[in-house]
C-alpha cells in the first residue's frame, strides 16, 4: 500500500511537472511572438523612417538642384545685364562725347559769325564778320590800283554800314580812290566828312592834307591855304602838319 501511495504521488508530481513544462513553453512562445511582433514593428518603423528620410533627402536634393539652377540662371542674367549696362554706359559716353564735339563745333561756327573786336587806324570797336570782310575786300581792291572798283566798293560799304566803326577809315580810302580818279570835288566831300565826324581819328590830319591837295587841283588856292592852316593849328605835332607848313610857303 505504501508503494501504491508512493507511485500515486510520483504520478502526480510527473503530471504536474508535465503541465508546468507545457505551460512554460506556451508562455515562452507567446513572449517570443510578442517580441517578434515588436521587432517587426520596430523594423517596419525604421524602414518607414528610412524611406521618409530618403524621400526627404531626395526632395532636398531636388530643391538644392532647383536652387542651384536658379542661381546659375540669375548669374547668367546678371552677366547679360552687366554686359548691357556696360554697352549702355559706352553708348551714353559716346553720345555725350559726340554731343560735346557737336556743341563745340556749333559754338565755333557761331563764333565766326558773332561780332568781334577789331582795331583799325588805332581805333578799337566791335564789327560783324561780314562787315570786316567787306571793308578788307574794298581795301584789297584799292591796293591793286583798280580805283574805280575800289570807289564802288567803299561807297557800297558806307551805305550798308552807315554806323560802322570802319566808316571814317572807309571815307579816307574812298577819298583817296576818288583823288586817283581825279574826282576832286567828291574826294573833298569825303575828307571833310571824316574830319567833321571824328576830328580825333588817326587819319584826320592826312585827310586835311589830302583835301588841300584836291583844292589845289581845283585851282582853289584860298581854300587850300585855309585847310592847311587848319591842319597846322589842329594837329601841330603830326607829320601832316610839317608837310602843310612847307606847302603854305609855296602857295601864293
Amino acid at each position: 500500500m505504501f508503494k501504491a501511495a508512493a507511485a500515486a504521488v510520483v504520478a502526480c508530481v510527473l503530471a504536474f511537472n508535465a503541465n508546468a513544462a507545457l505551460f512554460e513553453d506556451d508562455e515562452a512562445r507567446r513572449a517570443i511572438l510578442d517580441l517578434r511582433k515588436k521587432v517587426d514593428a520596430s523594423q517596419q518603423r525604421s524602414t518607414d523612417d528610412l524611406r521618409r528620410v530618403n524621400d526627404d533627402n531626395a526632395q532636398l536634393r531636388r530643391s538644392m538642384l532647383d536652387l542651384s539652377n536658379q542661381i546659375e540662371a540669375l548669374r547668367n542674367e546678371m552677366a547679360v545685364l552687366r554686359g548691357q549696362n556696360e554697352q549702355l554706359t559706352r553708348g551714353v559716353s559716346d553720345m555725350q562725347r559726340n554731343q560735346k564735339e557737336l556743341t563745340q563745333g556749333v559754338d565755333e561756327r557761331l563764333r565766326k559769325f558773332e561780332p568781334a573786336k577789331v582795331t583799325v587806324d588805332g581805333k578799337e570797336f566791335v564789327a560783324e564778320l561780314a562787315e570786316k570782310q567787306q571793308f578788307e575786300a574794298a581795301l584789297a581792291i584799292l591796293r591793286t590800283g583798280d580805283f574805280a572798283a575800289a570807289q564802288a566798293s567803299f561807297v557800297a560799304f558806307t551805305k550798308r554800314y552807315p554806323q560802322s566803326g570802319y566808316k571814317s577809315s572807309a571815307l579816307f580810302w574812298l577819298g583817296n580812290a576818288q583823288y586817283a580818279l581825279r574826282d576832286y570835288r567828291e574826294a573833298v566831300v569825303n575828307f571833310r566828312a571824316l574830319v567833321a565826324a571824328e576830328p580825333d581819328h588817326l587819319r584826320a590830319p592826312e585827310a586835311l592834307l589830302s583835301m588841300a591837295n584836291c583844292q589845289v587841283e581845283l585851282k582853289d588856292v584860298k581854300s587850300a591855304r585855309k585847310t592847311l592852316g587848319d591842319l597846322v593849328k589842329a594837329y601841330p605835332q603830326s607829320e601832316a602838319a610839317t608837310v602843310a607848313k612847307e606847302r603854305l610857303t609855296k602857295l601864293k
